[in-house]
């Protein structure tokens, strides 16, 4: 198994792609035509985590999941990256309505179906704060 952030749209044969399926022995090409088809919906450029399941006969499926959390706090906050000192003074402010929405976003991912939109949106505030962000009412 490997696991990468791959850009939407945009996965070429260049690192990080092609040589960590490389050292695997899967056709790098191949990854990125799927890939890119299956993301062109998508907003190109959006970072995607991808787990690429590698068979023995070296075929290979993966699973694109939604974007990161900081991904869409640092969008919403206007800001390009977080606060060098987490917890210190804030330097951006989102609203619970934006965290919500990022919550139902995520929620969607695999990795949270069995849990509730609320423990969710506790994370979605511990990366906030994490990043320097506010959370205001």
């Amino acid at each position: 198994m490997v696991r990468l952030v791959i850009p939407a749209g945009k996965a070429s044969p260049s690192p990080p792609v092609g040589p960590a399926l490389g050292a695997k022995g899967v056709k790098s090409m191949d990854f990125c035509k799927e890939f890119n088809a299956k993301t062109e919906h998508i907003e190109p450029g959006l970072p995607i985590p991808t787990k690429i399941h590698i068979a023995p006969d070296r075929s290979f499926t993966f699973a694109a999941k939604t974007p990161p959390v900081s991904y869409f706090l640092k969008k919403t906050a206007g800001i390009e990256k977080g606060s060098g000192k987490p917890g210190g003074a804030p330097i951006a402010t989102v609203s619970v309505k934006h965290v919500y929405e990022i919550a139902k976003i995520k929620h969607i991912d695999s990795a949270h179906t069995n849990t509730s939109l609320e423990s969710v949106v506790r994370g979605v505030i511990a990366t906030a704060k994490t990043l320097g962000i506010k959370v205001v009412l």
